[in-house]
């Protein structure tokens, strides 16, 4: 087992890995809409949802990897109401791959942020 990280993903806010790679799997950390400087700038669930793929798609890069090898997501939404303009841009992120998915509304995310999304990928 061991921690996998890219040079194109800003620091962890907390005392966790990015993603650990163990038995075959790649799990990532949610990762939250966050540039190369810690930030949020994008104020959209679209904006956001686009920064945060590519986070996670630096980090499976990282690994040799693309988001064709994800086989389960976790989404983190504050606002359910934007469920449809959150789904239309994991739709076009994956493009046409439909992984196993789990869709959570919370009360509120780190740093303000609107969604955090974390997935599962085989090596």
């Amino acid at each position: 087992m061991h921690a996998v990280t890219s040079p194109d993903v800003s620091e962890a806010i907390g005392p966790y890995s990015h993603a650990m790679k163990s038995n075959g799997f790649l799990f990532t950390a949610g990762q939250m809409p966050v540039d190369a400087d810690g930030k949020i700038s994008e104020t959209t669930i679209e904006g956001q949802t686009r920064q945060i793929f590519r986070n996670l798609r630096a980090l499976l890069a990282s690994e040799g990897l693309t988001t064709s090898s994800v086989v389960k997501s976790t989404v983190f939404v504050q606002e359910l109401n934007e469920y449809p303009k959150l789904n239309a841009v994991y739709a076009e992120e994956f493009e046409g791959h439909k992984p196993a998915r789990t869709t959570v509304q919370v009360a509120a995310l780190p740093l303000g942020a609107k969604v955090e999304i974390e997935f599962v990928v085989e090596l």
